[in-house]
């Protein structure tokens, strides 16, 4: 595990042998959550400051506290030693905790040390990346090589220049695997992940919209997602690309790695392949995976068709590292530990999809999937809200959206103002007259449905993260998922 005296090697270029022992319970950014053992990395914000808390952090029990080499008189009065990265000389040889460790810039400091620290084991590192899926993916991915081997994930959304760095600093000599889910809005951060997370196998999901406001166009948003593909080492050094061959961005990336490629989708000239798919609504999906000569029935917990090329991933992945077709059927077919869609409770005993960590037009569309698939008489309802970032795509996005559920839900509730698109396609696409409602509000959208629901439903709540419509779930009774 990683110690007080690997911190300040990392740095100084020194071993500590009275801190070798101090091992680091966990690498922290947020000083409410320091207990002893942790460390606790202070960052600038837009509206704070990390290094006006370092002295909190340390009060709460942090043993080590690196702060902005200009702001180190913020923890004036504690009498703890501060190390300058910069004075290697003037480091005492014997030092207890607590410490502070004062650098040129913290977060650079977290990233360095984190890369540091990956590069002490012989783990294999695999990204995950793509505009939608890529936490189903990645959890996926981790159950089924975890049945096998020990697994380091990407924990909640740590999937950024924070998250990257301090799931590499949960590293140690036990984790043969680390499975890194790797998000982006611009070019370049996915190259600067792999610079410290040096990854040896690569898997894209799709490439579609999402982030379309700030990357301009789909090129750039694959030119961004493909830096992960051409990260990756050659195929003689272990380098593997997992690349969906169903989606022509990402198929069209076999020409940009060194790497292995292994395709996998929904035709045989896959390396990976599946067939006979049946959504079985609530209780998940099957279908039959092929590989080579072999093929096996699986029986996924994961909701929606669409779960069946998350499934594929996590096959790939398992079979090409080594393990046979009947440990990777025995992986999908556990009980996922973790779903971003997870089934509340509602009114007179509804059901609820709650779907709102985010949206896409895509990921919507397959959502309204499950709802179709779903069997019953129960009034299907779909509450959807904004899709942001979507740039010139915006107006099909939510055309697309609208059309799909006015022939999939009875009650279409739009929310939002780009919702006002979704509500007049569901009108024009044919939903009956009536069955379509646009509102401004969560608030307005909660007292909609509190009038429709009289009976046992189906309702579909979802829309991009900012709409906040979680407190729509909320509203309708709470969620029964973790």
């Amino acid at each position: 595990m990683l110690t007080l005296s690997d911190i300040l090697e990392c740095f100084t270029g020194r071993r500590f042998q009275s801190l070798a022992d101090d091992r680091v319970r966990e690498v922290i950014v947020d000083s409410r959550k320091a207990q002893p053992g942790d460390v606790f990395v202070a960052l600038p914000g837009a509206h704070w400051d990390g290094n006006d808390f370092a002295r909190e952090a340390i009060e709460h029990g942090a043993s080590l506290a690196i702060v902005d080499l200009t702001k180190v008189t913020k923890l004036g009065g504690l009498g703890i030693p501060v190390i300058r990265s910069d004075a290697r000389d003037l480091v005492p040889d014997a030092l207890r905790p607590p410490l502070a460790l004062a650098v040129s810039d913290p977060e650079g400091a977290l990233q360095r040390l984190a890369s540091w620290w990956r590069n002490k084991f012989n783990v294999r590192v695999i990204g995950v990346t793509g505009s939608i899926g890529k936490t189903t993916s990645k959890e996926l991915i981790a159950q089924v090589l975890g049945s096998r081997y020990s697994v380091l994930k990407s924990e909640g959304n740590m999937n950024n220049a924070l998250g990257v760095p301090l799931t590499l600093l949960r590293l140690t000599s036990e984790h043969q695997y680390a499975v890194l889910e790797m998000a982006m809005d611009r070019l370049g951060e996915i190259a600067s992940y792999c610079a410290w997370a040096a990854p040896q196998v690569g898997v894209l999901t799709m490439v579609g919209p999402v982030h379309l406001e700030k990357l301009g166009s789909m090129q750039n948003i694959a030119k961004a997602k493909a830096e992960l593909v051409q990260a990756l080492p050659p195929s003689e050094l272990g380098g593997r690309a997992i690349l969906n061959d169903d989606d022509d961005w990402v198929s069209a990336m076999a020409t940009l790695t060194q790497a292995q490629v292994v395709t996998y989708g929904l035709s045989p000239h896959c390396d990976v392949w599946a067939d006979n798919i049946e959504s079985e609504g609530l209780s998940g999906v099957t279908f039959t995976l092929h590989h080579g000569r072999h093929a096996s029935l699986v029986r996924l917990k994961l909701l929606g068709r669409h779960s069946v090329h998350t499934a594929l991933r996590a096959a790939a992945v398992g079979l090409y590292e080594g393990m046979s077709i009947e440990e990777v059927v025995e992986g999908l077919n556990l009980e996922p530990a973790q779903l971003r869609l997870l089934v509340a409770r509602g009114p007179f005993e509804s059901l609820v999809l709650d779907d709102t960590y985010n949206a896409s037009p895509e990921s919507t569309l397959a959502a309204l999937n499950l709802l179709k698939d779903i069997n019953g008489a129960m009034p299907r309802i779909a509450v959807l809200g904004d899709m942001f970032e979507l740039g010139d795509a915006e107006q099909r996005g939510h055309e697309e959206v609208g059309c799909r559920a006015a022939l999939v839900a009875d009650l279409v509730v739009c929310v939002g103002e780009r919702s006002k698109i979704t509500a007049r396609a569901a009108r024009e696409c044919g939903a009956k007259p009536g069955a379509v409602v646009h509102v401004n509000t969560n608030a307005e959208a909660i007292e909609v449905l509190a009038a429709a629901i009289k009976t046992k439903s189906v309702v579909l709540v979802k829309g991009s993260r900012g709409m906040k419509m979680e407190d729509i779930v909320a509203a309708l009774g709470g969620g029964i998922g973790d």
